[in-house]
């Protein structure tokens, strides 16, 4: 995946996700898109500059392949477009934003920074 400089907005944001990942009790208990509001003012995340990128890079691989080559992934959720990503936003958040992380199956995984923005461009309604 092509890695893409953060925007100034989200850094303080990954700070921040950082923090809350550390201090989540318990294991397991991921953080919900209802409890990661989108920062006020907005984000600075678009799909073609991050949403796109990171999906095709992390989750496409497995989801947008084939069947017969999809790795189990499930034929119902494929992040091939906006809408697509929009319409299953509060799944991909629970799977794989900020301390979510059960997906991708790595071995190549998104960093925590990146899980972090992902939240935020999720939680912000995917723009």
């Amino acid at each position: 995946m092509t890695r893409t400089p953060m925007p100034t907005i989200a850094r303080s944001r990954v700070l921040a996700g950082v923090i809350a990942a550390l201090c989540v009790p318990g294991c397991g208990a991921g953080t919900t898109i209802d409890e990661y509001p989108c920062p006020e003012g907005g984000t600075a995340l678009t799909y073609d500059g991050f949403g796109k990128p990171f999906l095709d890079g992390y989750c496409q691989r497995c989801h947008g392949a084939p069947l017969g080559s999809r790795k189990g992934a499930p034929t119902e959720y494929d992040f091939a477009t906006v809408e697509e990503a929009r319409r299953f936003r509060d799944r991909i958040f629970a799977r794989a934003a900020v301390d979510n992380d059960s997906m991708p199956p790595g071995p190549d995984d998104p960093s925590l920074p990146e899980r972090i923005m992902l939240g935020e461009w999720l939680a912000c309604g995917a723009p």
